[in-house]
């Protein structure tokens, strides 16, 4: 994969073709950072590179003023492997993080008439009324933003005899002057937005085979933060179906950031100890503290500056504010819970939206669910979860846990 800067070979290939296909990404709220914003787009494009190394398609990539431009290497020759391949770089854009909007656009000589051959052959076939969105970065070019839209949109009435809708027309030529080229394209795709994963650094989720924990886990990858996933099973009291839905569903975020972790425990005797220390109606907030006790302990080695969950107020008895206080208490980390003040169809709404529902909805004996006592405390006071904690030296043993935690790495494989 090549990196290209706007000098030296770049200025030559636009010269070279009559138009060449591409992939316009433009940057959201990254455009709005100060003096630090080349280390946002440093990242995102690493993040991209990330992105499409899995795909055998060389790319070149330029940062422009809000605007990245891919080309792929070879597109000079045009045609339908070039289109082929420009497609699916486009599509991979969606996922990442930092991007607004992915464009499928030509690249043509920054020539009128270049531009207008362009959008030409760009809406044969289309049906009804049409309209051009015109702009100009560069003002050395010939023809004014206005002056190119109507001298385009008047080629296009004569070779098509489409009618001009500038409100709601049914295809929409987008034409943008850039300094050494100009980019034709009728159509955009929403990119995730947010900020480029890592600039937030790491956080660690911890990953249930539920709905919400995943669109948590989402939300946080939006904001920047690269995020490893910590899962307990029931195992050995339960089979091993829970960590095969972890599983599925890390591997479906990895798409939003690439070479995710995955870390499994075997926390079903952990509960059982839980049960015959005496925890009684505080069984699931004493168990929920152990976790993130576990899940600090592995923060710590990997170097994750904050815990994530899934957490709504009041959805289930253990998130009540008095028992998320409690759980507050029981680890120095801050505690991230993006989901604190969606309802459960929000979250599922999101979840279908980023395709984590259908495999969160798979049948599984999850570990919460092992050794529920038939009232759970809704006001845990701290006091007696620490001397649960005391009677079972709880640090040393979520040391143990995060010590027997099996990595895996659910890539795109």
């Amino acid at each position: 994969m090549t990196v290209l800067s706007e000098s030296g070979r770049a200025d030559q290939g636009a010269a070279r073709l009559p138009y060449e296909p591409c992939v316009l990404l433009k940057l959201g709220e990254i455009v709005l950072k100060g003096r630090n914003r080349q280390h946002f787009e440093r990242l995102l494009h690493d993040n991209i590179r990330r992105a499409v190394r899995d795909l055998g398609i060389e790319i070149r990539l330029w940062q422009r003023e809000g605007v990245i431009v891919l080309r792929v290497d070879g597109a000079q020759a045009g045609g339908p492997a070039a289109e082929t391949a420009v497609g699916v770089l486009a599509e991979r854009m969606t996922s990442v993080m930092g991007v607004a909007v992915v464009c499928r656009a030509v690249r043509v000589a920054k020539d009128p008439e270049a531009a207008i051959a362009a959008a030409i052959d760009l809406v044969a076939g289309c049906k009804g009324s049409f309209a051009i969105r015109a702009r100009r970065r560069d003002k050395r070019f010939p023809l004014t933003s206005s002056e190119l839209a109507v001298a385009m949109g008047s080629r296009i009435q004569h070779e098509y005899g489409y009618p001009v809708n500038l409100r709601t027309p049914d295809t929409t030529v987008f034409v943008e002057v850039d300094q050494r080229e100009v980019f034709v394209f009728t159509q955009g795709w929403p990119g995730q937005g947010g900020l480029p994963v890592g600039m937030s650094g790491r956080g660690m989720v911890l990953m249930s085979g539920g709905i919400d924990s995943p669109v948590a886990a989402y939300r946080m990858m939006r904001r920047g933060l690269r995020c490893s996933f910590l899962h307990f099973s029931g195992m050995p009291l339960t089979g091993p179906e829970s960590v095969y839905k972890a599983y599925g569903l890390t591997r479906q975020l990895d798409r939003y950031q690439q070479d995710s972790r995955l870390f499994v425990v075997a926390f079903g005797n952990a509960q059982r100890q839980l049960a015959s220390s005496g925890a009684g109606k505080l069984q699931i907030v004493a168990q929920r503290r152990l976790m993130l006790k576990t899940g600090a302990a592995l923060a710590r080695r990997l170097h994750a500056a904050a815990l994530i969950t899934g957490d709504s107020l009041g959805q289930v008895s253990s998130q009540t504010l008095t028992n998320i206080t409690a759980l507050d208490d029981a680890v120095p980390l801050p505690i991230l819970r993006p989901l604190i003040g969606l309802d459960k169809s929000e979250i599922i709404a999101e979840a279908r939206r980023i395709e984590t529902l259908a495999i969160s909805e798979l049948p599984d004996q999850d570990c919460c669910s092992l050794l529920t006592p038939r009232q759970v405390e809704t006001r845990a006071r701290i006091e007696d979860l620490r001397r649960i904690e005391a009677r079972l030296d709880a640090d040393d043993l979520a040391e143990e846990l995060a010590k027997a935690a099996q990595e895996h790495t659910p890539g795109r494989g």
